[in-house]
């Protein structure tokens, strides 16, 4: 089976482990990732025949679009998607984020939590981790949208996306969203609870 990782930006940045068998081929924006497949996502139709993937996989990528393009990416993922073909989508919660930054009195500049990386304030969850946008001076890793499980779900399903299931969890949001009916094959590999 077939994934394509939209916006992985490394390959030594693990998939999740129902996925460790699949053909894995990345799509990234910048060539210092040095994907198999070097484009914008709201491209991807222009440069990938449609109806070639298992799996679309997009983790803390779509925030990196503004509103008014994120239909042109999920749009692009719904046809590179064979039919029955599952998206698999993780962004950051802002819902989450902001009723947490309220409930604990926090500034924009507090550590929402510790990264291997290093701290992630509200901010950098807002609109990018500064430290690395400062550090590559690459402004596509600027945030410039962001979600709530609402919007999110609502996005999905008006590019054409079927049989929605979303959780929550550490300040994400995971959405496993189909086109058209949902293989049976792809529907076990998401989560139960």
């Amino acid at each position: 089976m077939k994934l394509l990782n939209v916006g992985g930006n490394d390959r030594r940045v693990l998939l999740p482990p129902e996925f460790e068998d699949f053909e894995h081929l990345l799509l990234d924006i910048d060539p210092v990732a040095k994907p198999d497949v070097l484009c914008d996502a709201r491209e991807m139709m222009q440069h990938l025949e449609a109806n070639q993937f298992d799996v679309v996989y997009c983790s803390h990528n779509l925030e990196h679009y503004y509103e008014h393009d994120v239909k042109k990416v999920l749009t692009s993922f719904w046809h590179v998607l064979k039919d029955g073909g599952m998206l698999v989508a993780r962004v950051p919660d802002m819902g989450a984020v902001m009723r947490h930054a309220v409930a604990q009195d926090m500034d924009i500049d507090d550590a929402l939590y510790q990264s291997p990386a290093g701290p992630i304030r509200v901010l950098d969850v807002m609109y990018g981790w500064s430290a690395q946008i400062e550090r590559s001076g690459v402004e596509f890793f600027a945030h410039k949208t962001g979600f709530t499980v609402k919007s999110l779900v609502l996005r999905i399903q008006n590019a054409g996306f079927v049989d929605v299931y979303m959780a929550t969890q550490n300040l994400e949001i995971r959405v496993w969203a189909f086109k058209n009916t949902a293989r049976a094959d792809l529907l076990a590999k998401v989560p139960k609870n």
